[in-house]
């Protein structure tokens, strides 16, 4: 059956990958980026892949969360139904850390953004659709400050913290919306994988991107993801497994929950 896939971050490295992955599948993706170049050369690069699906292209800055909910409200212009959203948009390191809002732009776009994409899209989610979080090994305790903008953090603090959080909303939504939501599940699709953020942050060429881009198709399409909602897959060790304790501590995962809750209310997001 042909799905509806959206990809964030899908102009290069393993989003562009995953994607025409899909696409060669003849499923439909929905391609996000910054960049309307890059979302131009990305859609013609699928559009060659022979049995393609069909491709739509949306520009936004995710760093912005008024842009991020602009995304959702396109989509939903467009689409009744998404079978699988795929928020792989990340960064590590940046020139300029602060948004416009005032946020740490590791957190905003790593773990607020595409919580709010996801809760804006839940009505086009229905429950055997799929919602895939690349998370990483790399996860560390969140400061509460730096989540909320107030503190400052290395780029290798601020990429952990972040993506623990986002594995932390991931669980917690998951068991929030419970049989009525869609799968969701947190995945590191592998380490020190050959990306633009790996190059950039470490001067490696890094490990095949393939390796993450076959783990993400098996989250978004196969029968081993179809009652791992609320779980974390790590592809280091290629098996479902435990993320960092906090993301299995009720009570951390709510209070992250309330203050992620309380800075898009802040900014009038929601």
């Amino acid at each position: 059956m042909t799905k509806t896939i959206l990809i964030t971050g899908s102009t290069d490295g393993i989003g562009l990958e995953t994607a025409k992955a899909l696409s060669s599948a003849g499923h439909n993706i929905l391609l996000h980026g910054r960049s309307a170049h890059k979302l131009a050369a990305a859609k013609a690069t699928l559009e060659a892949i022979p049995d393609h699906g069909s491709v739509e292209t949306y520009v936004a800055d995710l760093s912005d969360m008024a842009a991020v909910a602009a995304l959702a409200t396109a989509v939903t212009a467009l689409h009744k139904r998404i079978d699988v959203l795929i928020n792989n948009a990340g960064v590590f390191a940046v020139s300029d850390v602060r948004t416009a809002d005032g946020l740490d732009i590791r957190f905003a776009v790593n773990t607020i953004a595409p919580y709010l994409l996801t809760r804006r899209l839940l009505p086009l989610l229905e429950k055997s659709a799929r919602v895939v979080n690349l998370s990483s090994a790399a996860q560390s305790p969140v400061d509460w400050d730096a989540l909320a903008g107030h503190a400052n953090l290395s780029d290798s603090a601020a990429y952990g913290q972040s993506k623990l959080a986002l594995t932390m909303w991931s669980r917690s939504l998951a068991q929030e919306l419970s049989s009525d939501g869609p799968i969701m599940v947190a995945v590191n699709p592998g380490s020190f994988l050959g990306t633009k953020m790996v190059r950039e942050a470490y001067g490696s060429q890094g490990n095949d991107v393939g390796i993450g881009v076959e783990i993400l198709v098996r989250a978004s399409l196969s029968e081993e993801f179809a009652d791992a909602s609320g779980l974390y897959f790590d592809n280091d060790s290629g098996r479902f497994s435990r993320p960092h304790p906090d993301a299995l501590d009720p009570q951390k995962c709510d209070e992250l929950m309330h203050r992620v809750d309380a800075i898009l209310q802040n900014l009038s997001t929601r």
